[in-house]
């Protein structure tokens, strides 16, 4: 009996000190000394957030790859040179590019041919003149498919590294 009521007791105290989080206004924030806000800009980037494989930032193209493959055909060299014209009209920008894979193969080994993917595409960006300080990759495999099930068409779209603008 005694467990009971210490068990609910100990219930209670857990749900009561469980508040949902406060809002803070906008009363509490601190400004520099010449008086202009030090709160952070909330304003959203103007491209979207999947980069090009959106479809919606004009200029930037997603390129594709073959299976099991990380070298570059013609097709990808004309879509990466594309993406290093706009990235020399665009000077300001600093891309990543990500590095997908479709679904076939082990977590570990899709990381690592996403990563040679990115690098791939890196390295013939540099070549075409767009500094490396502006360029960085990362891959995430068969993690994150634009396209899903198990037909070759949905493969070939997942095959692809993508360029996503980070201001």
């Amino acid at each position: 009996m005694v467990r009971k009521l210490a068990l609910g007791l100990v219930a209670c105290a857990l749900v009561a000190g469980c508040k949902s989080k406060q809002t803070q206004s906008n009363d509490n924030i601190e400004t520099a000394p010449t008086g202009q806000s030090t709160a952070i800009d909330s304003a959203p980037l103007s491209f979207d957030p999947m980069g090009s494989d959106s479809g919606k930032i004009d200029g930037l193209v997603t390129v594709h790859f073959g299976y099991d493959k990380s070298n570059l055909d013609a097709e990808a060299k004309k879509d990466i040179a594309k993406n290093a014209d706009w990235m020399k009209k665009n000077a300001n920008v600093k891309v990543q590019i990500e590095g997908h894979c479709d679904a076939r193969g082990t977590i570990e080994y899709n990381v690592a041919l996403g990563e040679r993917r990115a690098n791939a595409v890196k390295a013939y960006m540099v070549s075409l003149g767009i500094p490396e300080s502006r360029l960085s990759t990362i891959s995430y495999g068969k993690e994150k498919p634009i396209a899903t099930g198990d037909s070759a068409e949905a493969y070939a779209k997942n095959r692809r590294a993508n360029f996503v603008p980070a201001q």
